[in-house]
């Protein structure tokens, strides 16, 4: 094997396995919410108003999978998928405002079909989700 092809197959490897590690890197951040956006804080203030907005901007984008009261029983989702239940007690993706936030932002990934948000909803608008999803379940849940 001449010089020439050596130095091809050695970039050709070398590309793969960085595109290898960044598909690692995006499945990672999407099954779970990152690290960090455990402590990710919300900065809107969960107002009646930001409440009200978010309950706007959930009917526009999440109620189709989520259903309207958030039950994971809406008529749109996709065949085969478990959209989750924002209203019980336990959450498996995060329950943070962060994680939340990050997770809608970001989807979740796996085998979950739940698409990312960015570039979709706007930071504020995804705040008021955040804070209208924590106004459907129990008050006094650890998730």
């Amino acid at each position: 094997m001449g010089r020439v092809s050596r130095l091809f197959m050695t970039g050709v490897v070398l590309a793969v396995a960085m595109l290898i590690a960044a598909f690692t890197a995006n499945a990672q951040t999407r099954g779970a919410a990152a690290p960090a956006a455990k402590t990710l804080k919300n900065p809107v203030a969960s107002t009646p108003a930001s409440i009200t907005a978010g309950a706007a901007t959930y009917k526009k984008y999440c109620a189709f999978c989520h259903g309207v009261t958030g039950k994971g029983d809406g008529p749109l989702a996709p065949k085969g998928s478990t959209p989750a239940d924002l209203t019980d007690a336990k959450w498996d993706h995060g329950s943070t405002d962060g994680e939340i936030f990050t997770l809608v932002q970001n989807g979740v990934g796996g085998d979950s079909k739940m698409v990312a948000f960015k570039g979709k909803i706007p930071d504020p608008d995804l705040w008021n989700v955040v804070n209208f999803v924590r106004s459907l379940g129990p008050k006094d849940a650890k998730r």
